[in-house]
């Protein structure tokens, strides 16, 4: 039989103390199981710890904040240390304030859980814990905790920021988490320093003005170029940098990031084109896709869509780590090109003679290094355009495959 006896009514994660087959309990929710549900632990107690934590909001949350490690440690499905969270009762519930003060300078404790209960921040880092613990709320403020977090995880690497720096990361989202997809948020920054925040946006934005990211199809239908996206970022780093050098690496990284993820978003809501391939009547009128997996598609010229944007379609249905080796083939002009993107390499295929009274057919093959997504775009385009003819200008052609694999390796090796 479990009754509850006292809980606070601002937070349902504060620990209760409940009574459970007459015995008085502190019962809390930490960690989570296997199935990521929360984990819920309980640890005796006497009256006289529950007349201090039903009257001492402090001592109630210091106790919770040093139980909490000891729950962690506990992991997806071990026991509590229960020794351990019994001998924290009175030492924290029942001691003066120096001892108290004494005693989180020895032991782990969820500071984070205390910050967002209102303690002193000040306090809380010279060690004066229960002083600290004066202006205790029963409510939680999540975000406090998080931007204190935040900032700790940025002086353990000994970054400071000023108050323009701080205010960059505000307007792209990423003070809390620098992982988040960044966004424009002007109403999270302080108006008197927006003006100066927008003045650093405009000067990224005019130095990367005109540069786009493209989507690289090798590696499904949204993912980018990355070479593309290292390009914008230099970019934006050298300009920012340049204009702005008291800025932290941290906010310069951020407008970088901001930037390229919107290129990148506005790459994938664009549909699939090709700009240099030529529209006019020259060029190919009827191709065959294929890839490794014995996929296929024809295309053939109706005005409504490119070869290489077919093509480049294609890729992006089919490719996947174990499917790398597209081919497009011109079966009446007998030539094609076969794209390895395993190796950034390429072959292109010409016929030397048809086979005849059941003679094989023979080919010339030649290969040739590939530098990123942008040179397979330049070659598909090429060669759609001019056939196997038109890809002489585009790279070194090599037909000894000896000779090909030693520039390969010093190419990696680089």
């Amino acid at each position: 039989m479990r009754d509850i006896v006292f809980t606070r009514s601002g937070n349902g994660w504060i620990p209760k103390v409940i009574r459970e087959d007459g015995e008085l309990k502190l019962m809390l929710a930490a960690g989570a199981d296997a199935n990521h549900d929360p984990r819920t632990f309980t640890v005796p107690i006497s009256e006289a710890h529950l007349a201090v934590i039903r009257e001492d909001l402090a001592r109630h949350l210091l106790l919770w904040s040093a139980v909490l490690p000891l729950c962690d440690a506990a992991g997806t499905r071990g026991q509590l240390d229960e020794n351990a969270a019994v001998a924290l009762l009175d030492p924290i519930l029942l001691s003066p304030p120096p001892d108290v003060d004494a005693l989180f300078r020895r032991i782990r404790w969820d500071r984070i859980r205390l910050v967002a209960h209102g303690a002193d921040i000040a306090l809380l880092e010279r060690g004066q814990v229960c002083e600290a613990m004066g202006a205790a709320t029963e409510l939680s403020n999540e975000k406090r905790a998080q931007e204190y977090h935040a900032n700790r995880r940025r002086s353990e690497r000994g970054v400071v920021l000023g108050a323009l720096d701080a205010a960059i990361l505000r307007y792209t989202g990423q003070y809390l988490h620098g992982a988040t997809v960044p966004r424009r948020s002007p109403d999270a920054v302080d108006p008197a320093l927006l003006p100066q925040v927008m003045r650093v946006i405009d000067t990224a934005e005019q130095a990367c003005a005109g540069k786009r990211i493209g989507l690289d199809p090798r590696r499904g239908n949204r993912d980018t170029d990355k070479r593309d996206w290292d390009r914008m970022a230099a970019t934006v780093d050298a300009a920012v940098r340049r204009a702005y050098p008291e800025l932290a690496d941290d906010a310069v990284r951020t407008v970088g990031f901001l930037l390229c993820s919107e290129a990148a978003g506005r790459s994938r809501s664009t549909p699939v084109l090709d700009d240099e391939e030529a529209t006019d009547d020259h060029g190919k009128t009827a191709l065959t896709f294929t890839d490794d997996k014995g996929g296929e598609k024809n295309w053939v010229r109706d005005g409504s869509r490119t070869a290489s944007a077919e093509f480049w379609e294609f890729v992006a249905d089919r490719s996947a780590g174990d499917n790398e080796v597209f081919t497009i083939e011109d079966e009446e002009m007998g030539e094609g090109i076969q794209l390895h993107f395993y190796a950034d390499s390429i072959a292109r295929i010409t016929t030397v003679r048809h086979g005849e009274a059941g003679s094989d057919p023979e080919y010339q093959v030649e290969y040739s290094l590939v530098d990123g997504i942008g040179g397979y775009r330049k070659l598909v385009s090429a060669f759609v355009r001019g056939g196997c003819a038109a890809l002489d200008q585009h790279g070194q052609w090599m037909s000894d495959v000896a000779e090909f694999e030693r520039a390969r390796r010093q190419r990696k090796a680089r």
